[in-house]
Order: structure tokens, then sequence, then C-alpha cells
């Protein structure tokens, strides 16, 4: 199975161009700090699934899972902070949230660890 053919790098990969419209409207002063954190901790997500389905073993593959959940919830902390400071709206922050929340029982559970996966 390719990585592109598993259902939580699908979920991540759509959370990742959901990220990139929103921040679009993100204050110019914010596009080197703010901004480039969100994008980049959202894009680490599944781009850590692609590494860790593309090695041998389960071990190594669990590794880059865990190192993805820390990535979404960075991000999430990222998006929180910015409905705090004004930049981000509720209903949007609220959608991203529950993006997020569906995608961390998914890199969670362990389904995706399925054989098929290697």
């Amino acid at each position: 199975m390719l990585w592109k053919d598993l259902d939580v790098w699908k979920k991540s990969h759509e959370l990742v161009l959901k990220v990139y419209e929103v921040t679009k409207t993100f204050p110019k002063n914010e596009t080197y700090s703010l901004t480039d954190q969100i994008r980049r901790a959202s894009s680490s997500i599944p781009a850590n699934i692609v590494e860790g389905q593309s090695r041998n073993t389960t071990k190594e593959y669990l590794q880059f899972l865990y190192t993805a959940r820390g990535s979404l919830e960075e991000m999430r902390y990222f998006l929180f902070l910015s409905k705090d400071l004004g930049d981000l709206d509720q209903k949007l922050f609220q959608s991203l949230e529950g993006d997020g929340e569906v995608l961390s029982k998914m890199l969670n559970t362990p389904l995706i660890l399925n054989h098929d996966a290697f």
C-alpha cells in the first residue's frame, strides 16, 4: 500500500490545505512568525506519516506517527493562540479544531498499523 492510500495521510493532507487557506487571511506582520509556524507544523503531520510508512519496521513507523502527533498538537496550539489573538475567528477555529480531533484519534488507533501499510 502506498502512503497516498492511507486514510490518515489523506485526512492530514486535507487539513494542511485548509490551514494554508485560512492562514492566507492572517495579518502580514504574522507571515514570518505565527503563520509560518502553523504551516510548518501542519505540513509536518503528513510528511511524517509518509516517512514513517516508507520505513521497513513497525517500530520506525510508530516513531514517525508519534512525531506526527506532536506536530498536530503544536499546530492545534498555534491555532488556539491565533484565535485568542484575534487572527482566527471562532467558527474557523472550531472547524479546524474538529478536524484536528478526528486526526488525533486516527493517529492514536492501531488500525493504521495494519500490514497493508508496509
